[in-house]
């Protein structure tokens, strides 16, 4: 079920204030988390098209909104020294989602300060099979090796019961209760043990 520790790796070399930075590469029974590459925006795309994906998220997303957000992701290895990974199915090689840490400047009425986001999102055909409980966790795992931060936090439609049992399983504990994009959802948080 993933629980081994995951192995980490290089990918590739971003720059971050003039200093390269790796996107590690977290392995883990199943999975290949690693920096997003090119040949992953098709099925990227598709997956924030899918209106059974974007159901407790809004409108599907335009194949523009979906290059900026893929952008976006890759971006903030670059700035931060984290980010979300594209999550690689290693029997298939096929990208079945992304998860990591971000940093959205939501705006949001509480104040989550600089504290990275957690965020998971995986293609509906993976829903149901463990793939984001053993991403989670394997990102959740480096993060607590890795960032600079007493606590994370994530922001879950509170329609997304899926998402919400998948935090709790992860160790967050639900603290805010917020409107975002005309929806009512929920934070939680996660103290760095």
């Amino acid at each position: 079920f993933g629980r081994a520790a995951p192995r980490s790796r290089p990918d590739r070399i971003v720059h971050r204030r003039g200093r390269p930075v790796s996107v590690p590469v977290l392995e883990t029974e199943r999975l290949i988390l690693r920096g997003h590459r090119l040949e992953d925006f098709p099925a990227y795309a598709a997956m924030w098209a899918d209106p059974v994906f974007m159901r407790h998220m809004g409108p599907p997303r335009s194949p523009e909104e979906s290059w900026s957000r893929f952008l976006r992701n890759m971006g903030m290895w670059s700035l931060l020294g984290h980010g979300l990974w594209a999550v690689e199915e290693k029997a298939s090689g096929a990208f079945v989602g992304d998860c990591g840490f971000m940093q959205n400047r939501r705006g949001l009425p509480i104040d989550c300060g600089d504290q990275p986001e957690a965020g998971w999102t995986f293609i509906t055909a993976a829903h149901g099979k463990g793939i984001g409980s053993e991403a989670s966790r394997a990102a959740i795992a480096w993060g607590d090796k890795h960032l600079d931060a007493p606590r994370t936090w994530c922001l879950i439609a509170e329609s997304n019961q899926v998402s919400q049992k998948l935090a709790a399983r992860m160790g967050y504990r639900q603290s805010g209760h917020v409107t975002h994009l005309d929806k009512p959802a929920l934070i939680f948080t996660r103290e760095r043990p």
